[in-house]
């Protein structure tokens, strides 16, 4: 972790099967229900865009992403806990808006947890906007569900282009 008025060197690195433990290692800190390192194993498999945010050797966080048509669909952000509330979230969105635009994709979409206001906030600063709810979607506690909140960026779009929930 960095100290108080220290800057950090970071850089993104292409996630692979050689990261998950990793990868998993910190899922399970950052998340109540947090995905399996087989969810990873598949998705570098199916090869969807995978990157980590890196500070030498400490890993900040990291984005999946899965390309459609002409949409790019956010699988899953995550920062480290003592890295949190520090912009790194932010600066995973931009890249991933950028690798996106670079696509060619219309469309960012993403599903947050109801009960995750600091993520939402955090989308909603990004541009996002709310545009449906996935009921009973994420895995709570008791074998309850809950709800997502389903948001959406426009990339390339012009103003008249709506998403559709």
């Amino acid at each position: 972790m960095s100290t108080p008025g220290q800057a950090l060197q970071v850089r993104f690195e292409t996630m692979t099967e050689s990261h998950l433990d990793a990868v998993t290692a910190l899922e399970q800190q950052a998340h109540p229900h947090p995905w399996q390192k087989r969810h990873f194993v598949d998705c570098l498999a199916s090869a969807y865009e995978a990157q980590l945010l890196m500070a030498g050797d400490n890993l900040l966080g990291y984005f999946v992403a899965m390309k459609g048509v002409d949409e790019v669909h956010l699988l899953n952000i995550t920062v480290a806990p003592p890295y949190q509330r520090q912009g790194w979230a932010r600066i995973m969105l931009d890249a991933l808006v950028l690798w996106s635009s670079g696509q060619g994709a219309q469309w960012l979409w993403l599903e947050a947890r109801h009960s995750n206001t600091r993520a939402i906030h955090i989308y909603q600063a990004h541009g996002f906007r709310h545009v449906g709810v996935r009921r009973q979607y994420y895995p709570a506690t008791s074998g309850q569900r809950e709800d997502a909140v389903v948001m959406s960026l426009p990339l390339h779009a012009t103003p008249s282009q709506e998403p559709s929930p």
